[in-house]
């Protein structure tokens, strides 16, 4: 009995519809479509500017099959997740046109992650070989 049991709960979780479309980065950051056009860059912790990018960089690369060249662009800055419910993510597309996102003004000062702002695809993955400085004492 006690076996029975045992496989119909290991079948059951392998049936279990899983998140099919949920990517992870090496570094822990996980990425989920938010539809088709949009995808949400959610770290582990608050995470930092750089893990935004490197977490876009990396899904529109391998999930998305975009060029070092193409342009990954900021749809909503850091709020709370809409896919999670997490405290703290970030909405990016490659198609800022279809989804009406506009180019920031520009000025000499850019801080956070704003609206319409992008960078390469190649620029963004560049933030993936950065790592945390730790300071001994």
């Amino acid at each position: 009995m006690k076996t029975t049991l045992i496989a119909w709960g290991l079948i059951a979780a392998l049936i279990t519809p899983v998140s099919a479309e949920a990517f992870t980065t090496p570094r822990g950051v996980r990425v989920n479509p938010v539809n088709d056009l949009i995808f949400e860059v959610i770290p582990k912790s608050s995470g930092s500017y750089g893990d935004f990018w490197c977490g876009a960089s990396q899904y529109a690369r391998r999930e998305k099959g975009a060029g070092w060249r193409d342009r990954i662009y900021v749809v909503q800055g850091r709020a709370q997740s809409v896919t999670t419910g997490r405290k703290s993510a970030v909405q990016f597309t490659l198609s800022p046109t279809q989804v009406g996102v506009a180019p920031p003004p520009q000025g000499w000062l850019a801080l956070g992650i704003k609206p319409g702002d992008s960078m390469s695809i190649q620029q963004a993955h560049s933030y993936c070989n950065q790592f945390p400085v730790r300071y001994e004492q």
